[in-house]
């Protein structure tokens, strides 16, 4: 393995480390004061090490605990705890299990003394893992709509925008259901501009007043029965709860480049999101990386990809990287990583892919066309061909997508 793509992977993991959930979680709680017993939910991909850092922080004051994730990713020195109930959901897709921690999570608060104290510890993934649906609305109906919402191209914002309005618990109406109780929320951000309202399709925040609907609706999902209105700012049932984020995007990227300035590099920050579709964003900066400056280029976002009918193997960042290897094809001073920071890209269990000038030598050789692999969404099998996928396995938070590029002089 060349030095660049040690570096890489080595930035990419210190990166992951500045947002990673316990210490966050710890750092926010260090001398929270309840006066009395605390209950704590946490919900989504970083939910189990979340929790670990409420457990270290709260001490003798943790009373009781829901952990909701997605299967593979509850700690099981957590489920040993006999104080602790663990529940394994779907995602991306919700499932039968969606709808059991939606009516468990219910369950469990109406279970508290009155003006009981909660924390709830919020990361991305939390659409899908719990849910509870309004009267006329199947769980196959939500399936439907989550499968079309994931293939549409659509902004996490919009598609969370449809998920709110098919929910009892997002768009704030779970702060409704607290019935007064202190909430403290503390979320890992996964959305651009972090904003509560949309990171885990709001649960605990007002919803947004006029904000437009997304354009396009397919009229079987218009034609769907809506949950009752949602809470806006001024509700009385927001006047308990407080939210902060806790990490974001932007933390990880200033960690990069304090470990890429250790390792020697010139670091170029861009600051502006990637949201657009991965293939053309994989195709754009491999562009500027051939034509800037050596050294360290950080990128930062969460693109989309428009999924054709019968797609393949992979996810944005495996798409997003193989395209940059195409534009990158034949040079020898490029190296180019696309990952999740949660670990998981797509339906896949790569976080993403690290590519470079011979990647798609590699994987012609191994009988792909990279036109048609893009075309197909193919990204993850002809990149597990060329050698070129990240398996990091859960990360413990979840804070959008880096892409990461090394440019070397030469000689």
């Amino acid at each position: 393995m060349s030095f660049a793509r040690k570096h890489l992977l080595q930035i990419y993991q210190a990166a992951l480390a500045a947002v990673q959930g316990e210490l966050c979680t710890q750092r926010a709680l260090t001398g929270y004061d309840s006066g009395g017993p605390v209950a704590v939910v946490a919900i989504g991909k970083a939910a189990s090490s979340m929790m670990q850092g409420a457990i270290t922080a709260l001490g003798d004051t943790f009373d009781k605990g829901l952990l909701i994730t997605k299967e593979g990713h509850c700690d099981r020195q957590l489920q040993n705890i006999k104080n602790i109930q663990c529940l394994e959901s779907a995602h991306p897709v919700p499932d039968q299990r969606s709808l059991c921690a939606g009516q468990t999570l219910l369950e469990f608060m109406a279970a508290r003394p009155v003006q009981s104290d909660f924390i709830f510890l919020i990361s991305g993934g939390t659409s899908s893992l719990v849910e509870v649906l309004p009267d006329g609305v199947s769980l196959e109906d939500l399936q439907r709509v989550n499968n079309w919402l994931l293939g549409s191209g659509w902004n996490i914002a919009a598609m969370n925008r449809v998920r709110k309005s098919l929910s009892c618990i997002k768009g704030g109406r779970l702060a409704q259901k607290l019935a007064g109780c202190h909430t403290n929320c503390l979320m890992i951000s996964d959305v651009p501009d972090n904003s509560p309202q949309v990171i885990a399709s709001g649960f605990l925040s007002p919803d947004i007043v006029d904000e437009p609907q997304p354009e396009n609706i397919p009229e079987w999902i218009k034609k769907l029965p809506r949950a009752p209105s949602a809470p806006l700012l001024g509700n009385t049932c927001f006047n308990t709860v407080t939210v902060d984020v806790i990490a974001k995007l932007e933390d990880a990227m200033q960690a990069a480049k304090k470990r890429a300035t250790v390792l020697g590099y010139d670091v170029h920050l861009h600051q502006d999101l990637i949201t657009c579709d991965a293939e053309f964003a994989g195709q754009q900066l491999a562009r500027k990386l051939r034509d800037d400056k050596p050294g360290l280029h950080i990128w930062g976002g969460e693109t989309t990809v428009c999924l054709p009918d019968s797609p393949g193997r992979g996810g944005r960042n495996q798409q997003l990287a193989l395209a940059a290897a195409a534009e990158l094809a034949g040079t020898t001073n490029n190296y180019f990583l696309a990952a999740g920071t949660d670990g998981s890209d797509g339906p896949t269990q790569a976080a993403g892919a690290l590519v470079d000038g011979y990647t798609l030598q590699r994987g012609l050789q191994a009988g792909f066309d990279v036109q048609q692999t893009l075309a197909s969404a193919n990204a993850g099998d002809f990149l597990q061909a060329s050698g070129d996928l990240i398996i990091t396995g859960p990360t413990g938070t979840n804070v959008m997508d880096l892409v990461l590029a090394i440019k070397c002089p030469t000689a």
